[in-house]
């Protein structure tokens, strides 16, 4: 289920860094809906949400405007990789520690779920890349903002059922674990009133 998670918060990093890092700040610190490994307890720092909201409004106001969108879509593909990487490993609740001896580090795994996290953002924001300069072209410039807005909104929902789905999971098997109580207590409850 973790996995599942991973990527959908790496997916919705791939259309915008820093939702899903601000969604994942903010749950952690103000709900149990997300509780962060050690390693990754920073990303509820209040100075790193700041930091995190203030870039979200530069991304949100940038990939609005025509030609500068394709700017941001450059630099955003160095951030919004690394964002994935960050949210895959924390959403996954990889544990990451201090690197003292880089071949146990590698044979442990932990890398595995961050770099999963980096190649899943890294495809879906080179596809965003690739899409806006020629929808940009084809438009002359009209589709940037709509394009933006429906990408901030996907990625919001991407992170919603990220967060949600192994909620909504738990409830659903809960719910049938309770039905199937209540099935076999009615079927016992007939067969004894049969039986007598």
């Amino acid at each position: 289920m973790e996995v599942l998670t991973g990527f959908g918060l790496a997916s919705a990093a791939g259309l915008n860094a820093y939702i899903p890092l601000l969604a994942l700040g903010l749950l952690a610190r103000f709900t149990d809906l997300v509780s962060l490994p050690a390693g990754w307890a920073w990303l509820e720092n209040g100075w790193v949400m700041a930091i995190v909201a203030v870039l979200l409004a530069v991304e949100v106001v940038a990939d609005k405007v025509p030609a500068l969108d394709s700017i941001n879509d450059t630099v955003q593909t160095l951030v919004r990789p690394t964002a994935g990487g960050i949210v895959f490993g924390s959403g996954t609740a990889a544990q990451t520690a201090a690197v003292t001896d880089p071949g146990a580090f590698a044979q442990s795994g932990q890398w595995i779920p961050v770099v999963a996290g980096v190649v899943v953002a890294l495809i879906v924001s080179l596809t965003k890349s690739t899409v806006r300069p020629a929808a940009n072209v084809a438009t002359a410039g009209m589709a940037a903002p709509v394009l933006s807005t429906i990408e901030d909104i996907v990625s919001v929902l991407l992170v919603v059922l990220a967060i949600l789905v192994p909620v909504l999971v738990l409830v659903a098997l809960v719910g049938m674990a309770w039905a199937a109580v209540r099935l076999i207590r009615r079927r016992r409850r007939a067969t004894k009133a049969g039986i007598r």
